[in-house]
């Protein structure tokens, strides 16, 4: 179980690998495919690179309910080799395409697979740690994804300062390629749900408050990558450190990104709603913080170490109480919750780039952030109202009808 674990985990590497190299390496994207426009307003040119970003999200929001609807049914341990010989092959053309047009094109292809591999790794992570851990399981999936801001980010990002940002990619590609190894060689085999149908999936869309958990993930994880996809400026422009110690920067987001996710599991376990409340106050906080000390070495490093950390242990959070309201569309749930913080990403690396581009500067995506937290606490709310009124009135129901066969 624990090297089936750990292959599950390993594509998690390679996502969070994939994902998140372009945030450290923006400006090297900017003046490689942006030349023209880096020279004579680099501003502009990272504003504009940011599309790269946004691409993968859009990717992601496209590809995970459309493969987990159509896949459903798979063979599990098939089904996550196929999406990581994907994700291979799509950052392969990532790191050849020759035109910043392409680039964005191969991002979005690249990122299709997301959404599916992470929502069926935790599907078959939960069915190997048995019942009562699903919070845990997608977290452990997911520490894949955090470990990679730990290690492969700094590490990827500074090869590719060094080597270029098409060999960062390349390496990228390796790790997938090394996942499908693992999956093969590790996973075991799990079938599919026979009884699954692309209606009964995408039916969990006919419910209210799956729509509301997903705009609470969207909002909360657009104020993380509002200030995720700009660290190489605020680190450069406001700490005043140089590029060589972004990927240090990086590396201690990716820690609090690491522990986060671990506790964020637990929470979840315990209560997702509950979880939900508590995390996007910590959250809220940990943004002030980066927000007034980022000025300084030690506070840059302390807010992104608790930004990292409330954000990423929101996710678990969220998913879990997806898998609580999507009923029998469990491979939609699992899966569209990595739409839906992708959506946050797209948002808000757009929203973060806007800032930087009317001129407010690199700090002025962190209060971008805080103000995402606001309506994300709000749809949370919904969500629980909805919950809790439909509870009640199933309750009611049960209470009234041995009354009415008594009388």
């Amino acid at each position: 179980m624990r090297l089936a674990l750990l292959a599950l985990a390993l594509g998690g590497f390679g996502i969070g690998s994939t994902e998140f190299v372009a945030m450290g390496l923006l400006p090297d994207i900017a003046r490689d495919l942006l030349p023209d426009l880096y020279a004579q307003d680099p501003d502009a040119a990272l504003a504009k690179a940011g599309i790269v970003i946004s691409a993968y999200a859009a990717g992601v929001v496209v590809g995970a309910p459309t493969i987990a609807a159509i896949a459903a049914r798979f063979p599990r341990k098939r089904l996550l080799t196929m999406l990581a010989i994907v994700f291979t092959i799509g950052t392969v053309a990532s790191a050849l395409a020759p035109t910043f047009e392409l680039v964005v094109a191969a991002r979005f292809l690249a990122a299709l697979p997301h959404g599916a591999y992470f929502g069926i790794a935790a599907l078959v992570a939960a069915d190997l740690m048995g019942p009562g851990k699903r919070g845990q399981a997608v977290a452990l999936v997911l520490t894949g994804l955090t470990i990679a801001n730990v290690v492969g980010v700094p590490t990827i990002t500074f090869l590719g300062q060094h080597a270029g940002w098409r060999v960062a990619y390349l390496a990228v590609a390796g790790i997938f390629a090394a996942t499908a190894a693992a999956i093969v060689a590790l996973v075991p085999w799990q079938p599919g749900d026979s009884s699954a149908t692309v209606r009964r999936e995408l039916a969990a869309f006919t419910r209210p408050a799956v729509w509301f958990a997903l705009l609470t993930g969207a909002l909360g994880f657009g104020g993380f990558f509002a200030v995720y996809s700009y660290v190489s400026p605020l680190a450069t422009g406001v700490t005043g450190v140089s590029e060589s110690f972004v990927p240090w920067a990086l590396a201690v987001l990716g820690v609090g990104m690491t522990a986060g996710t671990l506790l964020g599991g637990r929470l979840a376990d315990r209560g997702a709603m509950r979880a939900i409340f508590v995390l996007f106050g910590v959250f809220a906080l940990a943004l002030v913080t980066l927000g007034v000390g980022a000025s300084t070495i030690g506070g840059l490093l302390l807010g992104l170490f608790l930004v990292g950390a409330a954000s990423s242990a929101i996710s678990p959070a969220i998913q879990t109480r997806l898998m609580d309201v999507a009923s029998d569309s469990q491979t939609m749930a699992a899966a569209v919750n990595h739409s839906a913080l992708n959506i946050g990403n797209s948002l808000g690396a757009f929203l973060g780039g806007a800032v930087i581009a009317a001129g407010w500067g690199y700090l002025a995506p962190t209060w971008v952030g805080l103000a995402l937290c606001v309506p994300g606490v709000g749809f949370a709310l919904a969500g629980w109202a909805v919950t809790r009124t439909r509870t009640g009135v199933v309750a009611s129901e049960k209470v009234k009808v041995p009354v009415a066969i008594g009388e």
